[in-house]
């Protein structure tokens, strides 16, 4: 049987045995895999260094009916996104939309993930430092809402009412805004979230993926967004499983020098 060869984007890799690797891959065709990279943990490797994380390509691979774990023949990279590993922001951004990808993801063909996936990875990798933050938290939102986890933000994510302009209550629980009505019954210290009528409209364009029309927006109303992403991730798609890339990001300090270093470098010490 001849090997299917799908694009696919590389999400983990892990040693398996004294010479091969297990590969887990987003494809085009297959949706979520994992394939056993015979002799890739070589160091003359058919593969080498082609199965980084966030690599895309041409992944063949012989599928094996009803098993999870498949064959991967051979990997052809197109790109390696080295751009990503040069600021730690990026490429941990990177990593928490692979993480939610490889956690969630079906394990059959979703074009629109793939698509989304491959665009958000590009954006990261080029958009300028200052509208990095903005397009980290859309394109993480895109992934969400990919997944099947939208928030409601046209009506009251209880009774589907109409919320009018201006400042809103958003719930977590209930996964989206809240009308007037239905916040005044939730009694629970710091059930809902109140954005006012800025943060609103910034939520709302982030999660659209319109995060050109979000200006930079200011630290502790940056680090907001990325707690209530967290939180509606925690408790929506991961069920209160721990994601750690995800941990990582939100409490990423993203203001100042000490950011824009490769990933894995030492922060420079401090001068006054």
């Amino acid at each position: 049987m001849a090997p299917i060869a799908t694009p696919a984007i590389i999400l983990h890799s892990f040693k398996y045995s004294e010479s091969s690797k297990i590969v887990r891959m987003l494809t085009s065709e297959l949706g979520v895999v994992s394939a056993v990279a015979k002799g890739a943990a070589r160091p003359k490797s058919k593969f080498g260094a082609r199965l980084q994380i966030l690599s895309e390509g041409t992944a063949h691979i012989y599928v094996k009916p009803n098993r999870d774990l498949h064959t991967l023949a051979e990997f052809e990279a197109e790109k390696i996104r080295h751009d990503l590993a040069s600021d730690v922001r990026r490429y941990v951004s990177a990593s928490a939309l692979a993480e939610l990808v490889l956690r969630f993801a079906p394990t059959e063909r979703n074009e629109e993930i793939y698509v989304r996936l491959v665009a958000y990875l590009d954006s990261l990798a080029t958009v300028p430092a200052e509208h990095l933050e903005t397009t980290s938290l859309s394109a993480l939102w895109g992934i969400v809402c990919a997944l099947g986890f939208e928030p409601a933000m046209d009506g009251c994510a209880r009774d589907g009412r109409q919320i009018p302009d201006g400042s809103a209550a958003f719930s977590i629980a209930d996964g989206g805004l809240l009308c007037s009505a239905c916040a005044r019954g939730t009694h629970v210290k710091g059930a809902t979230t109140r954005l006012s009528s800025e943060d609103r409209a910034a939520l709302g364009y982030l999660i659209e993926g319109r995060c050109d029309e979000v200006s930079p927006l200011p630290p502790r109303h940056a680090a907001a967004h990325r707690r209530l992403l967290s939180r509606f991730v925690t408790r929506h798609v991961s069920e209160d499983r721990e994601l750690k890339a995800l941990a990582f990001w939100e409490t990423l300090e993203w203001d100042g020098p000490s950011n824009h270093r490769p990933f894995g470098a030492t922060p420079k010490e401090k001068t006054s």
